[in-house]
């Protein structure tokens, strides 16, 4: 999977929000915010492809948590951008 080359990750009034450049008019109803660890995987995975197990290894990595764990995050990082078409 990877995250789609239209979408950035920007910072607007503290918080980092996904938005689709390129278009003229943003759709405010499908506003993503990003948490700290969100943001963590965002730019460790983007701009290449990427498995389940690669974004498991960044909080592994990183937060020193047990695989089973951080698959179970990875999973639902995974979901959320993946039903908003964010990932394919």
């Amino acid at each position: 999977m990877k995250i789609k080359e239209n979408y950035k990750v920007r910072e607007i009034a503290g918080e980092n929000l996904i938005v689709e450049q390129g278009k003229t008019q943003s759709d405010m109803t499908k506003v993503i915010s990003l948490n700290n660890t969100a943001l963590l995987l965002w730019k460790e995975l983007q701009g290449r492809e990427f498995s389940l197990e690669d974004a498991a290894e960044v909080l592994m990595n990183h937060y020193g948590i047990s695989k089973e764990q951080a698959l179970v995050d990875a999973q639902k990082w995974v979901d959320a951008l993946g039903n908003c078409g964010i990932i394919g």
